[in-house]
């Protein structure tokens, strides 16, 4: 019994189409970018600490630059950490 390899694309990376998410700050004018609100800045921080890019997170280009401002500015004085904790 022969089996037939499947045609994938160049290099041998598979391409995965997902459904975009659209911006939460765009879709709702009533959420704000605050640097003080940590709870609503976390969900863009990765567990490694590091901020989650727009492809990922899924904001605009305009809101994903003032979420990036507010954790830098949230970091510097110390309401959200730099990087993840040294026994996680």
């Amino acid at each position: 019994m022969a089996y037939e390899k499947k045609p994938s694309a160049p290099g041998g990376a598979r391409r995965r189409f997902t459904r975009r998410k659209g911006c939460r700050y765009c879709a709702d004018s009533a959420l704000k970018i605050d640097y003080k609100e940590t709870k609503s800045l976390r969900y863009f921080i990765s567990e490694r600490g590091k901020i989650v890019p727009r492809r990922i997170s899924g904001n605009c280009a305009e809101h994903q630059r003032k979420v990036n401002e507010a954790i830098k500015l949230a970091r510097n004085i110390a309401l959200l950490p730099f990087t993840a904790g040294q026994g996680d």
